[in-house]
């Protein structure tokens, strides 16, 4: 029987990060075993306030703890901020469509992240941790406005712990003092020469501010990467997660249950999609 997916399966939390001054990581042990693909995203609740959709940033291979990153920008992640370890909350999903890794076997992989963006990509690269022999190259291009802001420092640093296999290579739009990297904004390191890989064949993942996405497409599109090798992370005002309600309509799909990923080919010649 399938599972009633407009009730929320009890979770405790378990552990906070801080990140940034408004972004933190939240480990939950949901009830039960939580299964779920990189890509698909989860109606966190507050019980007594409402719900919220986050895209969980953890191992997909993990079910019986979840991570998601949130950024405090509104009433339901002012209070989710604000929980302690061993608060309750409800956690309902997982709901919309995957990346179909299955199309990214064999091939050379750009995955590219803006701010928080950078937290559902993360998901993504811990299932392609699982095989890496499966992929011809992984490479990693991330901005944030200031050092600051960058999420995941140490993991970025260390590029994962995977060495050579995977590339990484960050940005910021303002510097301080301290900063010994790129500046500028993230398509300024979406150069040919900035890029270890070929475009023609290549596949390309992009998760960010609406505004990030739209010049980080044209751009990938210049370098010569075909619009259906190129995944967006659309994730508009997701609500039911069953396309019931329409809150999330993008032209004649819903981004909570034929999304949230996309291919830029799907969605292109969509008016406002960027919006």
């Amino acid at each position: 029987m399938k599972p009633n997916l407009y009730l929320p399966l009890a979770a405790t939390l378990e552990k906070v990060v801080e990140e940034t001054h408004n972004i933190k990581t939240f480990t939950f042990r949901p009830a039960e075993p939580l299964p779920f693909a990189a890509g698909q995203f989860v109606e966190l609740t507050v019980p007594g306030l409402g719900e919220a959709p986050f895209t969980p940033s953890s191992s997909p291979a993990e079910a019986e703890r979840l991570e998601i990153t949130i950024m405090r920008v509104g009433r339901v992640t002012e209070r989710l901020h604000a929980l302690q370890p061993g608060a309750g909350v409800g956690i309902r999903g997982p709901l919309g469509q995957p990346y179909p890794l299955e199309k990214f076997r064999g091939r050379e992989i750009l995955i590219v992240g803006g701010g928080v963006g950078l937290a559902p990509l993360r998901a993504l690269l811990f299932a392609l941790f699982e095989d890496t022999s499966q992929y011809k190259k992984i490479c990693v291009r991330y901005g944030a406005r200031t050092p600051e802001d960058l999420v995941y420092r140490e993991a970025l640093r260390g590029c994962w712990g995977r060495g050579d296999t995977l590339d990484v290579k960050l940005t910021v739009d303002k510097c301080d003092a301290g900063w010994r990297g790129h500046q500028g904004v993230v398509t300024t390191i979406l150069e040919k020469n900035e890029l270890p890989l070929a475009p023609a064949g290549g596949v390309a993942v992009v998760c960010g501010p609406p505004i990030m996405m739209k010049f980080t497409t044209l751009k990938l599109l210049e370098l010569g990467f075909a619009p259906e090798n190129i995944y967006l992370s659309m994730e508009k005002n997701m609500s039911c997660g069953e396309g019931k309600c329409g809150h999330c309509r993008l032209g004649p799909y819903h981004a909570c249950k034929d999304g949230p990923v996309f291919t830029y080919a799907q969605i292109r010649d969509l008016p406002k999609i960027w919006d």
